[in-house]
């Protein structure tokens, strides 16, 4: 069975929209490209070693615009080859129009077509930017990582990874660091549900 990483630059106040810039965004979000002035090398690094020699892609349909608007006509490197090879597994109502491939729909029931997507044998997933995607995955079980990018920002709005209506889980912390410009880099993996207790009750 395949593992799912979800992957995401967010905000200190939990926002993930259009991090890499304002054209991620034609609604015009205001503060497009907030993770730019603060890119690090370290973590550009940690990032590519995160999704491993081999992947494919499993993203919501806004994403994947985004970037097949991107990554096609990117200059050639290692990373681009590898993205632009991945297939990319696509939560989409319009799977006609899927032009930048490899790529498949996940069908009209979104965790059904995860689950089988995830039996597949195959290299491990990859989710980038999707605040609807990130919540199901961690309701259902299927994800088995999650990376955050923290950078040292406030937005006050936008796309939140973790809206309103997220189940309650933990997760354990794998690693963490930082890296010189300010950004917190950090891996957990689900652990189960959230437990509840009183600082009352830790103190007896």
């Amino acid at each position: 069975m395949r593992k799912i990483k979800i992957i995401e630059h967010i905000s200190l106040d939990g926002v993930i929209q259009a991090p890499g810039g304002p054209e991620e965004d034609p609604n015009g979000f205001a503060y497009g490209g907030w993770a730019g002035p603060h890119a690090d090398p370290e973590a550009g690094g940690d990032i590519v070693a995160a999704h491993g020699e081999a992947f494919d892609l499993l993203l919501g349909r806004r994403v994947y615009d985004i970037w097949s608007g991107y990554w096609p006509k990117a200059p050639k490197s290692p990373m681009a080859d590898s993205i632009n090879a991945a297939t990319k597994y696509v939560a989409t109502h319009r799977p006609k129009s899927l032009e930048w491939g490899p790529a498949e729909d996940l069908g009209a029931d979104i965790v059904e077509g995860i689950r089988r997507t995830k039996a597949k044998s195959g290299p491990q997933l990859i989710v980038w930017g999707s605040s609807t995607l990130t919540p199901v995955l961690l309701e259902h079980g299927l994800a088995d990582e999650v990376m955050l990018l923290v950078f040292p920002v406030l937005l006050g709005t936008g796309k939140r990874i973790f809206s309103e209506g997220t189940p309650p889980r933990e997760l354990a912390l794998v690693s963490t660091k930082a890296v010189g410009s300010g950004v917190i880099i950090s891996t957990y993996k689900p652990s189960g549900p959230l437990r509840t207790s009183s600082y009352h009750d830790a103190r007896k």
